[in-house]
């Protein structure tokens, strides 16, 4: 290797230096002259990561117009591209506010269990009906007897699917309570069958002169015998729900029944046969308020019956139904409220819920054409029911029902006049899906005029466990 001279060193030497100096001039130090790249940086990935949501948003509305039903419009552009409005409660002229889809499966499971101190129409073991009681003595002897069943374990299932029209809702729902020709059963019965679209709904639920919020908090499957109380097949409108209130009109399906009285084994009324040209018409009006809501119901009907004899009788007809209800719940505080009800009408026993029949037998003297004719009975129904929450595991309900029939003058005397209907409890809920309870029933029946009535009472337990699953998607 050769060496260096003396004098080379010292032209080496200043070089250097001034290379070293601008190189440390020339490098970016730890301060914000270092940070303004990262922060461009920064800002170029959150412009990416933009562009990438709203190539997300448009791959998502374009899903939704191929979901759409066929023939619907599109959804204008504006309404997709414009901040939502927090004042605005109603959706713009042409707008669609999609939501989720929704399915909640629901049901309980529930064993009763008692012993009835008197007796029953066996058909009707484990419910307290008072027109099922002795209708004379020893009817359905011996007094006493230990019931059990499941019959009032539930399945529902129901749905809800956002449309540009509002809400598509169905409810489909059963029971294992078998009523007619099922009656003492455990076998399979519908409840509910129906379907809504913004404010029209069609097919089986309550009906529109039914107010299902005064039944009280009970384990007796039956309840009041005073109340309106009728699942019908109808197609209602629902021009008005909101929080402060709502109005329903429905035409429901037709049916009554009758009664021959005295003249019941009358081969001439044997071809005396219903007819039902028109449907029934019903409706409610309901006011909400903290204090609780009031409701008004109303219903009027067609009751016809054709005679089909060849002969010289003219024993057809029709009589008109009608009927007012007028019910409420009262907040009386944090933990109780009254569940009251006043029905009154003609004609309307089908719709209540322990009544006898609509049509009674009139003698109509003087006239050899229509010695009988067939009139609707007229109708008075009470419910008066408080429930209270001693605290967050126990309940209690309590409370009195009453059905009065104005009787036609040729029914039997031993046909049903008058109903008594009243129950108290304790109920335990160690978890909120589960009740274990006991309870004390009351019932009266009172014939017509044979001065004959018959009492019950008895005792029930029950355990029921609610079941729910929900999807959203």
């Amino acid at each position: 290797m050769r060496k260096l001279a003396p004098r080379a060193w010292t032209r080496i030497v200043p070089t250097t230096l001034l290379v070293l100096i601008v190189c440390l001039l020339g490098k970016p130090a730890h301060s914000q002259e270092t940070q303004n790249p990262d922060l461009e940086q920064l800002k170029n990935k959150l412009q990416q990561l933009d562009e990438e949501m709203q190539e997300l948003k448009q791959q998502i509305q374009a899903a939704e117009e191929a979901r759409r039903p066929s023939g619907a419009s599109p959804q204008p552009k504006a309404a997709v591209a414009a901040a939502p409005n927090q004042n605005q409660t109603v959706p713009l002229e042409g707008e669609e506010t999609y939501k989720k889809s929704s399915i909640d499966l629901y049901g309980f499971v529930m064993l009763d269990s008692g012993y009835d101190f008197k007796t029953e129409n066996p058909n009707w073991f484990d419910v307290e009906r008072p027109t099922q009681l002795n209708s004379f003595p020893g009817e359905f002897a011996p007094d006493g007897n230990v019931f059990a069943g499941v019959r009032q374990s539930r399945f529902g299932v129901k749905s809800s699917t956002p449309t540009k029209f509002g809400d598509l809702n169905t409810l489909f729902e059963f029971e294992l309570f078998g009523t007619g020709v099922d009656a003492g059963q455990t076998t399979f019965r519908l409840r509910h069958a129906y379907g809504e679209l913004g404010q029209l709904g069609a097919g089986q639920t309550w009906s529109a002169f039914m107010d299902i919020d005064v039944f009280p908090n009970s384990l007796e499957y039956w309840g009041p015998n005073g109340m309106v109380f009728f699942r019908n097949v109808q197609i209602r409108w629902m021009p008005l729900r909101s929080s402060k209130g709502r109005i329903t009109v429905a035409l429901e399906r037709p049916g009554a029944s009758a009664d021959q009285g005295v003249y019941s084994d009358r081969i001439e009324l044997q071809g005396v046969k219903p007819r039902f040209n028109f449907p029934d018409l019903t409706g409610h009006a309901r006011m909400i308020r903290e204090w609780g809501y009031l409701q008004l119901a109303g219903i009027v009907r067609k009751i016809g019956w054709v005679d089909t004899n060849n002969d010289a009788l003219n024993l057809g007809g029709h009589a008109v139904g009608w009927g007012l209800s007028l019910s409420s719940n009262l907040n009386l505080g944090k933990k109780d409220i009254a569940k009251l009800e006043v029905v009154y009408g003609a004609g309307i026993e089908n719709y209540m819920n322990d009544a006898p029949v609509d049509i009674g037998i009139k003698r109509n003297p003087g006239n050899a054409t229509t010695p009988v004719e067939g009139v609707a009975l007229p109708m008075l129904g009470i419910v008066s029911f408080l429930d209270h929450n001693w605290s967050q595991h126990f309940s209690s309900s309590i409370g009195y029902s009453m059905l009065n029939i104005e009787n036609s003058n040729a029914q039997n005397p031993s046909d049903f006049h008058q109903g008594h209907y009243a129950l108290t409890n304790l109920l335990y809920h160690p978890i909120p899906r589960v009740t274990i309870g006991g309870e004390f029933q009351f019932g009266r029946r009172v014939n017509f005029t044979d001065g004959f009535n018959a009492n019950d009472y008895r005792m029930q337990f029950s355990f029921k466990y609610d079941w729910s699953k929900f999807f959203g998607f």
